[in-house]
């Protein structure tokens, strides 16, 4: 027998029910023990799945069977709402952290539930319609640091702030996935006892995965026999796994031998990162009453589109013009990488958001109708990104959520319904720019570069500002890319040493030469670009012209 095969024999001899009992006796005694070591805090990941129930249950139920007198050191139990969660396991999570901070007062237990959320110019919405942000993909996943581990990694820093150290207690297991079986193995050398690793984001604090090596129906088996020590029930959440599989089965765990449920997973229901919303879509097939879901769906394959160059810019965030080798069927061919959603699109999809919440909001069940898919707050910051860093003072924001909703927009945020530009003014300057997009953004730009410099005390940096305005928005597309490609053939030409077409590609044929782009990072906010400087001739009247 092979060293690499012993951990897979144990895992398959141990499946069994009565083993599972010896186990979670001894992982009882083992958090016990643990938890009465140090005066360390603990902080519990909590997402209202089966893995973090069954985690949470355990160190529940062990702590609760300590005496009073070791019961003293305080245990966070955190769960993230990114604001996109699949509604019905958001209102499950919600319930289940107010059930569990009345019954933790009432059982004298040191839990403290608390609900995260992301940071309001972090959230989903506001990287999609207020900076314009494709939908996530693979080389562009700008939503899970965001969404998930900001909010979480803060909460921690503070308890390690106030008490030196925290433990984290999580209910990975190895059988999730191969990566995640890859990754916990890695750190496994690393441990400073048994199922407690360091945790390698976060410095001062430590990982405690009991239920490692756990199978999915060992989870389900415990979950079904245990009772939910806070109340709860784990047969809804039984229930609500089984409406979410594909095929609506997910037999009763009764041993090891009956196959369970626990393939099903709940997420964010904008994913993009994922082919289809399985479990959204089995919910709405498997239950008449989860019908009123459906829209979310619909918006969703809408922001899977595999297509969406028309609706995008040909710029990047800083307006700077990057390209790329894009394989086509008669071969390759050199483009730009499509940039950021255009205003058109923005405003379309806060258009179709707030119609699909105010559809739902009418066909949901009684205790549903209050569930809001994009808040205040966050639209507030999009106004804010379009009308003082994207320069649309047309202010369209207010007039597309009153069209929508009938309501009055009411923008919390100071001094936000002043300004000397407005509707009006873009409409007249929409006239005089004849249909021309780039000729219109400039003069926004400059007219409103020039409002927000009004407002200061010191104009310090006004002309670099400026600048920066004709620097990205002075060509048209045309004109741009194929400045663009100039550059990329020069390039080129000086990487490989060839002086015959350095030479014969001119300053009259390359007017941006000084350009260098220098792409740093796939996230837009990440890129920079070395600012080009403007040529200043001289006219017959003694005067300069910047071009």
């Amino acid at each position: 027998m092979t060293t690499a095969q012993q951990p897979e024999n144990q895992v398959q001899q141990a499946n069994t029910v009565a083993d599972l009992v010896a186990d979670i006796q001894a992982l009882t005694t083992e958090i016990q023990e643990l938890y009465c070591l140090d005066e360390i805090p603990w902080v519990v990941g909590y997402s209202g799945g089966k893995d973090s129930t069954a985690i949470l249950q355990l160190v529940w139920n062990a702590i609760a069977a300590l005496p009073d007198v070791k019961r003293t050191k305080i245990i966070y139990v955190i769960t993230t709402d990114t604001l996109v969660e699949n509604p019905i396991v958001a209102a499950w999570v919600r319930n289940s952290l107010k059930q569990m901070k009345s019954e933790a007062e009432a059982q004298g237990l040191p839990f403290a539930p608390h609900l995260l959320q992301p940071d309001f110019k972090e959230t989903f919405w506001v990287g999609l319609i207020g900076k314009g942000y494709p939908a996530p993909r693979g080389k562009f996943r700008w939503c899970t640091e965001r969404l998930k581990i900001n909010p979480s990694n803060r909460f921690i820093r503070d308890v390690i702030r106030a008490s030196g150290e925290a433990i984290v207690v999580l209910g990975t297991r190895k059988a999730e996935s191969t990566k995640r079986a890859s990754r916990m193995r890695k750190l496994e050398a690393q441990r400073v006892r048994d199922r407690l690793s360091p945790n390698m984001n976060l410095p001062n604090s430590l990982v405690y995965s009991p239920i490692e090596d756990w199978q999915n129906d060992e989870v389900w088996i415990y979950l079904m026999q245990w009772e939910n020590p806070w109340g709860y029930s784990n047969k809804d959440l039984f229930s609500m796994y089984r409406g979410a599989s594909a095929d609506n089965e997910c037999p009763l765990v009764v041993d090891t031998s009956t196959p369970s449920c626990g393939s099903s997973r709940f997420g964010c229901w904008v994913c993009t990162l994922v082919s289809q919303d399985k479990s959204l879509a089995a919910m709405i097939q498997n239950d008449e009453e989860k019908e009123w879901m459906q829209p979310l769906l619909d918006f969703r394959k809408q922001l899977d589109a595999e297509e969406t160059r028309d609706k995008r810019d040909f710029r990047r965030r800083n307006g700077g013009v990057q390209l790329y080798e894009r394989n086509l069927e008669d071969g390759i061919s050199i483009e730009p990488i499509p940039g950021p959603f255009i205003k058109e699109a923005r405003e379309d999809w806060l258009r179709k958001l707030l119609t699909v919440e105010k559809e739902i909001r009418q066909t949901a069940p009684e205790n549903m109708r209050d569930i809001t898919l994009i808040t205040l707050e966050e639209m507030s910051e999009i106004r804010r990104i379009w009308l003082e860093e994207r320069h649309e003072f047309d202010d369209s924001l207010p007039r597309i959520y009153q069209e929508v909703t009938g309501e009055e927009f009411q923008d919390t945020r100071p001094g936000a319904d002043l300004s000397l530009l407005g509707r009006d003014e873009w409409i007249v300057l929409e006239e005089i720019c004849e249909g021309d997009g780039m000729h219109l953004e400039l003069m926004a730009k400059l007219l409103d570069t020039e409002r927000q410099y009004r407002k200061k005390t010191r104009r310090v940096g006004i002309y670099d500002t400026l600048e920066k305005c004709f620097n990205t928005s002075s060509r048209s597309p045309e004109d741009a890319i194929k400045n663009a490609r100039l550059k990329r053939e020069l390039s080129e030409a000086v990487s490989q040493g060839d002086v015959a077409k350095v030479k014969q590609m001119t300053l009259g044929d390359v007017p941006a030469i000084n350009e260098v782009d220098e792409v740093k990072s796939e996230s837009d906010e990440e890129v920079t670009w070395a600012s080009r400087k403007f040529k200043k001739e001289n006219l017959e009247d003694g005067s300069q012209q910047t071009t």
